[in-house]
């Protein structure tokens, strides 16, 4: 059992809430950027002690026998558990998880500052891998996960293309603050050709869009669990060897990379608190695209 400390507010809990996400747990506690310490262990938990600040993911754990988990794919397991959605997750001050699928998180950081990087974060860190060495990167959708890449890709020496919604000039100047060499709309065509793009807005016509802008031999890496329906377009925008791909979850490799990373960048998350009774605040203030940086219940 963990007392939840904080817990972040993404995107995905919004999918869940507003039923774009089908068959979840009901009733359901959604939440799964979780921050807390450890209250009680159950039997045969060797790894983790009462008092110890602990992470809780998306991931909340996989069948461990399924063709995927035994190849080292466990984040396309057959029989998975999502913490949030099929599992109870942390829009509460207790919540449980398996002692596996829970991240060690030391001391460094606050609650809050480090909730968001328990999705945003890893998710954000499986598509840069997914979108290859690319120098100059484009990142549709400059939010809670954005914020996060960005930071990573500067001190990894890219360069960063922000995209935001039309007139955005909030979201906009923060991806200049967080070092962006060139911000826009995001269906303006950026000054270079792009290596590779991540969307992270759930808005299916973004992808042709930003096939429009990656050379040939680019990526599209699609890091959201849902999208709208992606619309038709030339054959053209895909042909030269153009790469459209989805990021489906984590491993625990991902993030134990990724919570190492973080600390040597070393990244910052911008987080807006919020106590746990105006959740409902929270969704609908990232539903609305009022918030700059992610979204932090505080029980």
């Amino acid at each position: 059992m963990i007392a939840v400390s904080a817990c972040g507010v993404c995107r995905t809990d919004l999918h869940v809430v507003d039923g774009e996400l089908e068959n979840p747990k009901l009733p359901l506690i959604p939440g799964h950027e979780i921050v807390g310490r450890v209250a009680a262990c159950g039997p045969g938990v060797r790894v983790l002690r009462e008092g110890d600040r602990v992470g809780v993911p998306w991931l909340g754990h996989t069948c461990g026998n399924c063709a995927y988990c035994r190849s080292g794919q466990e984040n396309l397991c057959d029989r998975p558990g999502f913490t949030g959605y099929t599992i109870d997750g942390g829009y509460a001050e207790f919540c449980v998880a398996d002692a596996h699928f829970v991240f060690a998180l030391g001391e460094t950081g606050s609650d809050a500052e480090m909730a968001p990087l328990l999705c945003a974060g890893l998710i954000g860190h499986r598509c840069l891998r997914m979108a290859g060495e690319a120098e100059r990167l484009g990142l549709y959708g400059f939010g809670a996960a954005a914020h996060i890449v960005a930071q990573v890709a500067r001190h990894q020496g890219r360069s960063v293309y922000a995209f935001t919604r039309r007139g955005d000039l909030q979201a906009q100047a923060f991806a200049r603050e967080l070092g962006a060499v060139w911000v826009g709309d995001s269906s303006d065509q950026p000054p270079d050709e792009l290596d590779a793009a991540i969307i992270f807005a759930p808005v299916g016509a973004l992808v042709p869009a930003a096939l429009k802008a990656v050379k040939k031999g680019g990526v599209v890496v699609c890091g959201g669990i849902h999208m709208s329906d992606i619309p038709s377009f030339p054959y053209e925008l895909l042909w030269g060897e153009r790469v459209v791909r989805s990021v489906a979850n984590l491993t625990r490799a991902d993030g134990e990379e990724f919570l190492t990373l973080a600390p040597e960048v070393p990244v910052q998350t911008t987080t807006v608190s919020y106590p746990l009774d105006k959740a409902n605040e929270a969704l609908a203030d990232l539903r609305s695209g009022a918030l700059t940086g992610a979204a932090v219940l505080i029980p």
